[in-house]
């Protein structure tokens, strides 16, 4: 909705598509940040160099995804586009982050164990 030429609420223009990748992109986000702040001393949602290219690949790829907004969680989807170093470095980032979300983040951990039900669900 525009007033005087201007957005007032950003979330009104945005498809399903758009919703669905601004909250993987939140997701990949915190458990990057949770995971460069123990392993490589950063803090205050700063990240190293290795984890903001990682973190960049990640939005990339999501933006890329061809099946959103119906994406499978990863590690059920039948098309892998990481490439092998980048897939490595994404499981290390989600094991150590995986379950320490429950704790500290527990809407967006709530959220993925739904999401992979209801993937699971599905497929039956």
């Amino acid at each position: 909705m525009y007033i005087r030429g201007k957005l007032l609420s950003p979330m009104i223009k945005m498809n399903k598509r758009e919703k669905v990748i601004r909250k993987e992109q939140k997701i990949v986000n915190v458990m990057i940040c949770m995971f460069c702040k123990k392993n490589h001393g950063t803090g205050n949602g700063k990240l190293c160099n290795s984890c903001r290219s990682l973190r960049s690949y990640s939005y990339i790829r999501l933006k890329n995804c061809p099946l959103l907004p119906d994406k499978p969680p990863c590690d059920n989807c039948p098309v892998h586009c990481y490439d092998k170093e980048m897939q490595q470095k994404v499981k290390e980032v989600m094991r150590y982050s995986g379950p320490r979300m429950l704790f500290r983040h527990p809407y967006f951990a709530l959220l993925h164990i739904w999401n992979k039900t209801k993937f699971k669900l599905s497929r039956k």
